[in-house]
This record gives structure tokens, C-alpha cells and sequence, in this order.
């Protein structure tokens, strides 16, 4: 089956290269001349474990392409992906305009019946603005060809993508006709064999699945950080409060996890997104709005343990680990690492950083603002605190003999309550972590 995809970043490129990974010819196509000259020289646009060696399996065995021009493959297709960015507007709402150029490309310059289907994480009622631009466009034209708008979300993972998009907990597909449910059937067949679930729905319904997924996961960390930070005043242990009501079966234990909050390019962009969407229908989304607010002030916790174990932070030297907002990612889109760092230059600190993969990205976004270091132990030198921002899973065992040596203090601020309280303090430490006094 021969499809195209539009847009080549994280949900493009991995969609497109998994669907060729599974037997399709796909077609990845990108305005940027230079993103698109990368990839076919094999050079990835963004980390994410095992994605390069699938992209230049694909193309060696001529599954996978690139362009810059979708009229190029149009003629060819049955399916096209559009899988552009969504960028909140002003106010919150998603910014719409890359989803409707699409539209009206497609609209443009089909011949024949073609299936539009939005990968992009868009709002309820989408997919009717962009059915009207093609429309439009087909009534300048002067033509009458049939084609079917569908909405095929993402529940991709940075960090494990390859692996949700092949082995997914489910597919769903939102469609208006049969016709685009056969051609959506028989793309996701080989997911069908091996009895992943595929879910058909209306397309409002399968929009606002999307938001909900994430609204939901947003909240159970936002409840959890709410619940850590009362643990700490009240003396409870938020841990064991974890694990006591995870193993209840109506709750389960994912997402229960205390920390510096949520971050990347989902979480926030999105719940904003979805309130603005309960703003245009006149209804207050008010589990949602407190959810943001709780991440809100979560994203300073770590600067705020920082200062009660130091004071002030004017001429201190401060080791940050971890500025990806998740492990396994470069992606610092809304990292909660730059919150941290730029409170603490306001206030006069020095500060070292350490990330195994996005200290390009980090140098990009604030240039050098920060002194970026070979390893862990090269950015506890001469520190006064050891600040944890992302679970790397190099940081969970450091050697804390030499970290201990080459630090001028002994103040260790854990963001993500993977240490060990008792160990450290015997070797001297000063430990904070979250939801626990």
C-alpha cells in the first residue's frame, strides 16, 4: 500500500518509517529542503532510540522515501498523513494553520479518491474545517472528486515510539464511511493479525480521545505531586503512598510517580489546548484547570529545595543532571530543567549541566548561559549542590564516593526520588527528595 506523510518530525517520521517497516511504501515529505537532504543522507532530525538504524533499513530496501513535494506522490497514494505541527496559539488554543495548508494542498491537487487523515493532535471539530478547505479548493477547481477526511491520532511515547507504534496498546481510527474504513483496514491489517486492538469511531470522538488520554495521564501526575507535597508537611512518606494505593486494581501504578512535574511537547500544549476547546463551548474544565496549576508551581520545586538547603544561591555552583524533559529524548520542549536553570541564574548561581544527549539542544535554547560537562561527575566538580532533574538511567547509581569528593558542598536535591535517603546520608550527604520530610 502506497501512503504519504506530511511532516517530518517526531510523529511523521517515526509513523512513516514504521508503517514502511511493516510493508507499506511510504512517502515522507517535509517543506524544509534541509531536514529532507538529511534524512536521505541518514542523518536524523531528532533522537529516539532505534530509529536510525530502521529509517536506513527502509530506504536500502526502497520503502521509505523523502521530498519536499507532496504533488510529487499524490497520483500514487491511497492514504495521506498529516502529521504537521499544532503549536499553541496566544491564547492556548492549537494553532491551526499547518493543518489547513494540508488540507488545501491536498484539496489542490488530487485526481483521484484519496483518504486525508490527521495524525496531528488536533481539536474536537478539526476535521470539519479541514473537509470545508478541501472542498474549497475542489470548487475552485471546478471538480467533483471523492474523498474522505479520517482522524488516526498518536499515543506515541518519546524515549519507546518504535516500540508503541508496533506493539500499541490500540489504534484508533475515527471515519465518516465505509469506504475510508475499508482503505483504513486494510492499512492497519498486519496490526490486525497479530490481535492489536484497531477501535473505529466517529472522528469528534476520536479528536477528543486524544486530549482525554493525556488530559488523564497529566492528572494522575499532577494528583500524585499534590499528594507528595502534603506527604512532606504531614510526615507521611509519598512512596509508600504510592505503592499502597497502586496495587489497587481500579487504580494501578502508572503515572503515580512524585516529581518536578510534566513537561514536553504534549502534557502542557495539549491540557491548554483542551481547556481552550471547554472555553469555545462555554464549559469550564475544572479538574483540568487545576491540574495545570498544580504543575505550575510543581515545575519550581526543585529551585525551591535548592534554596531551603543552601539559602541563597549568588555565587553558588549548582550540578544539574538531566535537561530532556524525559529520558531517552533530546526533546526540551517545555523541560522542566530550564525552569530550574533560569531561576537559578536570576539569582546569581553558577551552574554545570549534564545531559547524555541534549546538550545541543540545551546550548541552542540558551546558548552559554550554563558550563556544559563530559559526564556527571565532571558537573559535580567544585559544586555546592547535586540537583537531579531527568531519571537517566546512568544517574540511578553513581558512584557517590567520588562524587562526594570532588564536591565542594554536600547538598543532594533529588527531583525524581530514585536515591537512596539512607545511603547518602551516611556518606555524609545532606538529601532532600519529594513528598517525604
Amino acid at each position: 500500500m502506497k501512503i504519504a506523510i506530511v511532516g517530518t518530525g517526531y510523529v511523521g517520521l517515526v509513523s512513516g518509517t514504521c508503517f514502511a517497516e511493516m510493508g507499506s511504501h511510504v512517502t515522507c515529505v517535509d517543506v524544509d529542503a534541509q531536514k529532507i537532504d538529511k534524512l536521505k543522507r541518514g542523518e536524523m532530525p531528532i533522537y529516539e532510540p532505534g530509529l536510525e538504524e530502521l529509517v536506513r533499513r527502509n530506504v536500502e530496501y526502497e520503502r521509505l522515501h523523502f521530498t519536499t513535494d507532496l504533488t510529487e506522490v499524490l497520483d500514487d497514494v491511497e492514504v495521506v498523513f498529516s502529521a504537521v505541527g499544532t503549536p499553541p496559539d496566544e491564547d492556548g488554543s492549537a494553532d491551526l494553520k499547518y493543518v489547513l495548508a494540508v488540507a488545501r494542498q491536498f484539496g489542490q491537487n488530487i485526481k483521484k479518491y484519496t483518504i486525508l487523515v490527521t495524525k496531528s493532535t488536533v481539536p474536537v471539530g478539526t476535521a470539519k474545517k479541514v473537509k470545508a478547505a478541501i472542498q474549497e479548493e475542489l470548487g475552485k477547481r471546478g471538480v467533483d472528486i471523492p474523498f474522505d477526511v479520517a482522524s488516526n491520532p498518536e499515543f506515541l511515547k518519546e524515549g519507546a515510539a518504535i516500540k508503541d507504534f508496533m506493539s500499541p496498546d490500540r489504534v484508533v481510527v475515527g471515519t465518516e464511511s465505509e469506504r475510508a474504513r475499508e482503505v483504513m483496514t486494510r492499512l492497519y491489517k498486519p496490526f490486525l493479525i497479530n490481535n492489536f486492538r484497531v477501535i473505529f469511531m466517529d472522528i469528534p470522538s476520536a479528536e477528543m480521545t486524544k486530549y482525554a488520554a493525556n488530559a488523564m495521564l497529566a492528572t494522575r501526575i499532577s494528583f500524585m505531586n499534590d499528594i507528595a507535597n502534603l506527604c512532606e508537611r504531614v510526615g507521611a512518606n509519598v512512596d509508600s503512598v504510592r505503592k499502597g494505593i497502586g496495587t489497587d486494581s481500579r487504580i494501578g501504578s502508572k503515572f503515580l510517580y512524585a516529581g518536578c512535574g510534566y513537561g514536553g511537547s504534549c502534557f502542557p500544549k495539549d491540557v491548554k489546548a483542551l481547556l481552550h476547546t471547554g472555553l469555545d463551548n462555554a464549559y469550564h474544565m475544572e479538574v483540568i484547570e487545576a491540574v495545570e496549576r498544580v504543575n505550575e508551581r510543581q515545575k519550581s520545586i526543585v529551585y525551591d529545595k535548592i534554596i531551603k538547603a543552601v539559602g541563597s544561591v549568588n555565587g553558588k555552583t549548582i550540578a544539574l543532571l538531566g535537561l530532556a524533559f524525559k529520558p531517552e529524548t533530546d526533546d526540551m520542549r517545555e523541560a522542566l530543567a530550564l525552569v530550574v536553570i533560569d531561576k537559578l541564574l536570576k539569582e546569581g548561581a553558577k551552574i554545570r549541566v549534564f545531559d547524555p544527549v541534549a546538550m545541543e539542544e540545551c546550548r541552542r535554547r540558551i546558548g552559554d548561559a550554563v558550563v556544559y560537562c563530559k559526564n556527571m561527575y565532571d558537573a559535580a566538580d567544585g559544586a555546592d549542590v547535586f540537583a537531579l532533574m531527568t531519571e537517566w538511567r546512568q544517574f540511578r547509581m553513581p558512584s557517590w564516593n567520588v562524587i562526594r569528593k570532588v564536591m565542594t558542598g554536600n547538598v543532594v536535591v533529588d527531583g525524581r526520588n530514585i536515591y537512596d535517603r539512607q545511603e547518602l546520608e551516611e556518606m555524609g550527604f545532606i538529601y532532600t527528595r519529594i513528598g517525604e520530610k
